[in-house]
């Protein structure tokens, strides 16, 4: 019975987790200990293993053992003592039919020190090429290995073995990958809920507040400063829909959208264009729908979107001449066009206009963070649809063309 370290209870040395998982690996190999079987019996040996074989230790890691060697799975044996190094850094198979008649090995001292006569290992690599360990057996007496199907049969175990260990590591990554996503998953969602609680919540204070105090009488300049705070807070609720739409665009899977037939969408359209204009009165605002066909898509999603192209329009066209915004649905399309004239956009900067955070440094001054261009064609993308750009000397024309599915048939 050869002396091992029994790894049972303490791995001698190396890296004690990562023999222990390699070990586990191989336990959950059902076809192991039916490989280990066969090599016996194809071989007449008394003794297999699988063996997992790194720089610093060998580790049984699989055993059948009909001659009572004495090594069980998870003992060790001292690594210089065995040939199993010389395969690792080798890479190429062992065999010994009789170590008393074997030149290479008739002097070597691991024959003696296990007392065995023939020997066969053969190396076990994953996929990728690395090297795991080897699938080896031993026994007192001669064998006859070199002239038989012995080598094949263990390359072919070994190679088995390996496509599992492979396939073990992809089951272990995929697992960890879905862990670590659901979990991304459940804080991107209590990220945001707890934004849009900590930041509504304040605010819907201070806008229950100015409505009480607007309801008292009060002077020209209280009047004046009440009006300016509830702007304020009207811009604020703006700001903190862009951060959460933001937040939802790039923490999240995208904006959620309510796609299906709609009929409120001419009017939700109607009504931004009226804000608009309520907000902005010295601006020209000209508006032509024409949906011939209802359209699939969500509409106060639509609306935000023409929002923020109206805004975008309004900051940076020239406000001499009116900003023009057209609707249509036809032929299995829906195209919403806002276009204005002014200064054409630098082609540089067009690859740039739907990034977050992006701003305009043509010193006018402004109010967002710099996200409604991209609030705008993340809304594109969620409705399967894309905003074009176009601009000219004569025109700058911002376009949301979608097909409209259900109504193309």
């Amino acid at each position: 019975m050869v002396d091992v370290t029994d790894g049972d209870s303490s791995l001698a040395s190396g890296d004690a987790v990562a023999i222990r998982a390699d070990m586990a690996a191989i336990r959950r190999i059902t076809a192991v200990p039916s490989i280990l079987d066969m090599v016996c019996r194809v071989t007449g040996m008394g003794f297999a293993a699988v063996a997992r074989v790194d720089s610093d230790s060998w580790t049984a890691c699989a055993v059948r053992d009909d001659i009572e060697f004495g090594l069980k799975p998870g003992g060790q044996l001292e690594l210089a003592t065995t040939i199993c190094n010389q395969i690792r850094e080798s890479g190429r198979p062992v065999l010994i039919d009789h170590v008393a008649e074997d030149p290479a090995f008739r002097e070597h001292p691991t024959p003696a020190r296990y007392g065995f006569q023939s020997y066969i290992s053969v190396p076990i690599t994953r996929a990728n090429g690395d090297f795991f360990g080897t699938l080896c057996a031993i026994d007192p007496h001669p064998a006859q290995l070199t002239d038989s199907d012995a080598l094949t049969t263990f390359t072919l175990f070994a190679e088995l073995i390996g496509l599992h260990l492979e396939a073990e590591q992809q089951i272990a990554d995929s697992k960890a990958a879905l862990l670590d996503a659901e979990q991304t998953s459940e804080l991107r969602e209590q990220f945001i809920a707890v934004l849009g609680h900590d930041l509504r919540n304040p605010l819907a204070a201070i806008e229950s507040g100015t409505r009480l105090i607007g309801a008292t009488p009060l002077n020209e300049r209280a009047t004046m400063v009440l009006g300016m705070m509830q702007d304020s807070c009207r811009r604020m609720s703006t700001l903190i829909n862009d951060v959460l739409d933001f937040a939802r665009g790039r923490l999240g899977g995208g904006l959620p959208v309510d796609r299906r037939i709609h009929e409120t969408l001419g009017p939700a359209l109607e009504q931004v264009v009226a804000e608009m204009r309520t907000a902005y009165p010295k601006r020209a605002i000209l508006l032509d729908v024409a949906l011939t066909e209802p359209v699939v898509c969500d509409p106060p999603r639509i609306a935000q979107l023409l929002s923020n192209l109206l805004a975008n329009a309004i900051t940076h066209g020239d406000s001499a001449w009116p900003i023009d915004v057209r609707g249509v649905s036809a032929d299995g399309m829906f195209t919403l066009a806002v276009s204005n004239r002014g200064r054409p956009i630098p082609a540089e900067k067009l690859g740039r206009l739907f990034q977050p955070f992006t701003r305009s440094d043509d010193g006018k001054p402004h109010q967002g963070l710099g996200l409604g261009l991209y609030i705008a064609s993340e809304i594109a993308r969620a409705h399967e649809a894309e905003i074009e750009v176009l601009s000219t000397d004569e025109e700058t024309r911002f376009s949301f063309v979608m097909a409209n599915k259900l109504a193309a048939g």
